[in-house]
């Protein structure tokens, strides 16, 4: 399996859920059904915080120097898309709480690249038709270059590159985790909220 084949596996795999995560319910779920402007540009900076610390820790954990570079490259690109949300971190959000059980070098590939730019390229998506909505159109056009540089998946790829392929099977099946966790706390905050998260047909 290559690093283009690890991605597609785990595109595949949770199609479904990604899918769902891509619902105009999203930000009902990820800002407590406040939907107002700070909430979701709150909701925003949280992720790319939280995503930003943990990539950070790894990149020095890291014993793969070409991993550990990357882990530190898209951490700084983490840090430099919440500072362009420019709102107030909260408690960390599903995807951020999962990926502190991650303990694998490959399997922290996996869930820290791989993961998070496929949720965010759905998450983004919401953002964008939400300031669309608003209208602010300056603010869809920031969200929407901040999803297409946090959906980007080269620092996936460069290293995945450096992994055997039986490392990019525990990168897939972490990925697959992370999204799966991201989906059950959107599913499980949802239901509590007396809405369903399957679409409605």
């Amino acid at each position: 399996m290559d690093p283009a084949d690890t991605i597609e596996t785990v595109r595949e795999t949770t199609a479904t859920e990604l899918d769902r995560l891509g619902s105009d319910k999203l930000l009902v779920a990820v800002t407590g059904a406040t939907l107002e402007p700070a909430a979701v540009r709150a909701a925003a900076a949280t992720r790319e915080r939280g995503l930003a610390r943990t990539l950070e820790r790894w990149g020095v954990e890291a014993s793969d120097t070409t991993v550990a570079d990357v882990f530190t490259d898209a951490a700084a690109d983490a840090v430099d898309r919440a500072d362009r949300v420019d709102a107030d971190a909260e408690d960390d959000d599903a995807l951020v709480a999962h990926l502190e059980t991650v303990a694998d070098s490959p399997a922290r590939v996996g869930a820290g690249l791989v993961a998070p730019a496929l949720v965010a390229d759905r998450f983004y998506l919401q953002v964008v038709n939400f300031f669309l909505n608003e209208p602010d159109r300056a603010s869809a056009d920031l969200f929407r270059e901040i999803r297409t540089a946090a959906a980007d998946l080269e620092h996936a790829r460069v290293a995945l590159e450096s992994l055997s392929s039986e490392e990019r099977e525990q990168a897939a099946a972490a990925a697959v985790d992370a999204i799966e966790a991201v989906y059950a706390d959107y599913a499980e905050t949802l239901e509590a909220m007396g809405l369903d998260p399957r679409p409605v047909c």
